[in-house]
Order: structure tokens, then C-alpha cells, then sequence
């Protein structure tokens, strides 16, 4: 077996078995496959596609190149993922809701590329707050306190992250059988029994159209059954931006506001719908309404803050920060986007508002750039509001005066008002 020839069976529009599969993502991992070669591959599989088999047999062997973690003695672990999208931050208001309902949380969230957010680095701009634990001490702090944040560790589905990188670098990013086993591999490797995904939608998604989001989530359905975790997907709205912030210090803030009860509304919505489906998964409840106001309970009784600020001080953060969000950094500049024109927002491109903060410095777009964790966007308006000339539609956040006052200009550009 070598590698040229699963490269052609792969080119010519074939299937390939389990065992070059296997082959090619082990010697990819270990160094023994170029990533020219290893390139190649990637593209004939986003040009020809996979079956269900093929992307069962490539989640498994990405999930196996590395260490498999064993939460068994937390009990039921229920695991979220997302798709990715712009200013997105459930995770860190709905993972301190369910560990404050008993529901033990042990997850890994990945850092930012490109124009979307990455959980790691908003838990980042948190003073203190520590990422990078090993699984020991990851599992502990789940036993001790319900709940531990972390990022990725080294050994956890090593290929995947070859393969992912290399599929950035070549632009084979949104491909269903690629996504749905680089997700999947993670999410077994990460030892949850069970997995919520929010697969988002949208001009910020990576899925596009809601044809494509749908076969996605039944692709990683079907995966998650194969591999014996049970596996719900819903489909959320990613044509706009989440919320009203995009940006590391900004999201969480957002986040923490949220915590204290004062919402926005889209992000209330899927907070509520992932969440309410954790639960049930968790064997809590299993109406999703009933659950959703076991959610909002623990808003109004503190009980969710309480949580948030038990985790940010077991991994080393300043909880003084979560009480006074006025401590935290903020950005050098910060310019209002005014209207030119009245009307009514129409629409709010996701991709480029994201776009828009990853110039200011608040995404990167190599895996080795700095994050600017206080500069990002604050969204006034958003689809579906009335705007008057003079109306503040959004402000920018930015610590290059140059770069803030073109995104004033690139932001009002994005804004379509009918």
C-alpha cells in the first residue's frame, strides 16, 4: 500500500477501504506521508466526496491517532460543539448554566483562525485564567466543581490537527465529509457519552445554505451513532452576527452580562435550545420546554454566575473582573459608525463583520499571530431595526487609530438598509 495510489483512487471519483484510510492518516500523523502528498488527498476528497462509510472510517482513525480520554467516572458527560460562527459565545454562558444543574462539564474548546471566534482565547481575556491544563488535572477540577474549560490537549486527535491546518492552507475548509470528521474525531476523542452540535448556517458559517448546514447535521448524527455516543444537531442562525459584541474582551463580557440576566435575544434563543437539549440528553428532563425554564432559573437565583466564577478562580482567573466589568482593558479607540440613510436593516453580512474584527486584531490569521483580546465591534442595530440618518449603528473598538477609522467605513459599507 502507498500512498500515490490511494491518491488516485481518491482523484478518480473511487472508494476508499478502511484500511487505506487508516494508512494514510497514520503515516500522515507520524510524518511518513508529505504534506504535498497528504494535500492532494485532502483535495480529491473535497472535489469527489465521501460516503458514510469512508467518513465513519476517517472520523475513527483521526480519533485513534491520539490518546482517547476516559471521563467514565464523571458519570454522563454531555459534550456542545459548534460549527463556528461570528461573535459566538454560548459556550461560556451555557456550560456554567448546566454544571450548576448537576450536569458534569469537561470540555475542550479550540483557539480562533480566520474570521472566527475561538473559545480559548475569550476565556484568554480573562486575567489569570488558564487554557492549558493537563487531562489529569482536567478531570479533577470536573470532579471538585462540576465544570473545567480547557483548550485542546497535545495528544488529542493529533491528525486531525495536520489535516485541519493543512485544509486551511489549501482552502478545503467547507467540505460536509471533512468538517463532520474532523469535529466527530474530536468529540470521541474527548470522551463525552453523549454530543450536542450546533451547527450554524449562514453567511458567517460554513455552511452556507440550509440544504448544506441539514446534510452536515445528519452526517455528524449518523457518526456519532456509528461510535456509539448519542448525538443530537440543531441548526442555528449564523447570517448575522451572534449577539451584540464580536471580540475576545467584548464576548465576555456579553457572556457575563448574560449570566446576570440581561440577555440578547438571538443568543438567548440558541443558548436555550442547545442547552435544553443537553439536559435531556443528560437524562434530566426530557421536555425541552420544562428545560429551558430549569435554565432561566438558574439566571434569576445566581446560581449560573456563582458557577462561572467557581470555574474562572479553579483555573487561576481574577473573579474580581466577573464582579466589576469595568476592570476590564479597553480598546484605545472607540468610534461610532453613524448612518448615512433611514430605513430598516436588511441586512448584516456575518463573514464580513467578522472579517472587520479580524483587522483590528481581534482573529488571526496564522495559527502564531497575537491576539488583540480588547478590540473587536459593538452592534447597535442589526437586521430587522429602524435606523434614522445620524442613528449610531455600531461602534469600533481598536488600538490603531488608522485601522479603526477604515473599519468605521468597511462597517457602514456592510450594513444594507432597505
Amino acid at each position: 500500500m502507498n500512498i500515490q495510489d490511494i491518491i488516485e483512487i481518491k482523484r478518480d471519483g473511487h472508494k476508499l477501504s478502511k484500511e487505506q484510510i487508516e494508512y494514510f492518516v497514520n503515516n500522515y500523523t507520524n510524518g511518513n506521508i508529505t504534506d504535498y502528498q497528504a494535500a492532494a488527498l485532502v483535495m480529491a476528497i473535497y472535489m469527489n466526496g465521501m460516503d458514510e462509510e469512508e467518513i465513519t472510517n476517517l472520523t475513527l482513525a483521526m480519533a485513534n491517532s491520539g490518546d482517547i480520554l476516559d471521563l467514565s467516572e464523571l458519570g454522563i458527560v454531555v459534550d456542545k460543539h459548534s460549527t463556528g460562527g461570528i461573535g459566538d459565545k454560548v459556550t461560556l454562558i451555557l456550560a456554567p448554566i448546566i454544571a450548576s444543574l448537576g450536569i458534569p462539564v469537561a470540555k475542550m474548546s479550540g483557539r480562533g483562525l480566520g474570521y472566527t471566534g475561538g473559545t480559548a482565547d475569550k476565556l484568554e481575556a480573562i486575567p489569570g485564567y488558564n487554557v492549558v491544563l493537563d487531562e489529569k488535572q482536567f478531570i479533577e477540577n470536573v470532579k471538585e466543581i462540576g465544570i473545567s474549560l480547557i483548550t485542546q490537549t497535545a495528544n488529542l486527535a493529533p491528525a486531525d490537527k495536520k489535516i485541519y491546518a493543512l485544509r486551511d492552507s489549501i482552502n478545503c475548509v467547507e467540505s460536509i465529509p471533512l468538517i463532520a470528521s474532523s469535529i466527530m474525531s474530536k468529540k470521541i476523542a474527548s470522551g463525552a457519552n453523549k454530543i450536542v452540535l450546533d451547527v450554524t448556517c449562514g453567511s458567517g458559517a460554513f455552511m452556507k445554505t440550509k440544504e448544506n448546514a441539514k446534510k452536515l447535521a445528519e452526517t455528524m448524527e449518523k457518526m456519532g451513532k456509528l461510535a456509539e455516543r448519542e448525538t443530537v444537531a440543531v441548526i442555528t442562525n449564523m447570517d448575522q452576527p451572534l449577539g451584540k459584541y464580536v471580540g475576545n474582551t467584548l464576548e465576555v463580557i456579553e457572556a457575563i452580562e448574560a449570566l446576570n440576566g440581561h440577555w440578547q435575544e438571538d443568543v438567548k434563543e440558541v443558548v436555550l435550545l442547545l442547552g435544553a437539549n443537553m439536559i435531556k440528553l443528560a437524562g434530566k428532563g426530557d421536555d425541552l420546554e420544562e428545560n429551558k425554564v430549569k435554565m432561566l432559573e438558574q439566571i434569576e437565583n445566581g446560581e449560573a454566575l456563582s458557577k462561572f466564577k467557581e470555574l474562572v478562580v479553579k483555573q487561576g482567573g481574577d473573579a474580581s473582573y466577573i464582579e466589576d466589568l469595568e476592570k476590564f482593558p479597553k480598546a484605545k479607540y472607540k468610534l461610532p459608525v453613524i448612518a448615512t440613510k433611514s430605513g430598516i436593516v436588511n441586512k448584516l453580512n456575518a463573514e464580513e463583520v467578522g472579517k472587520i474584527a479580524m483587522k483590528l486584531g481581534a482573529g488571526r490569521l496564522r495559527k502564531e499571530d497575537e491576539i488583540i483580546k480588547e478590540v473587536g465591534i459593538e452592534l447597535n442595530k442589526k437586521v430587522g431595526n429602524n435606523v434614522e440618518i445620524g442613528d449610531i449603528l455600531a461602534y469600533i473598538h481598536g488600538n490603531n487609530e488608522e485601522l479603526t477609522e477604515k473599519a468605521v467605513i468597511d462597517l457602514r459599507n456592510v450594513y444594507e438598509i432597505e
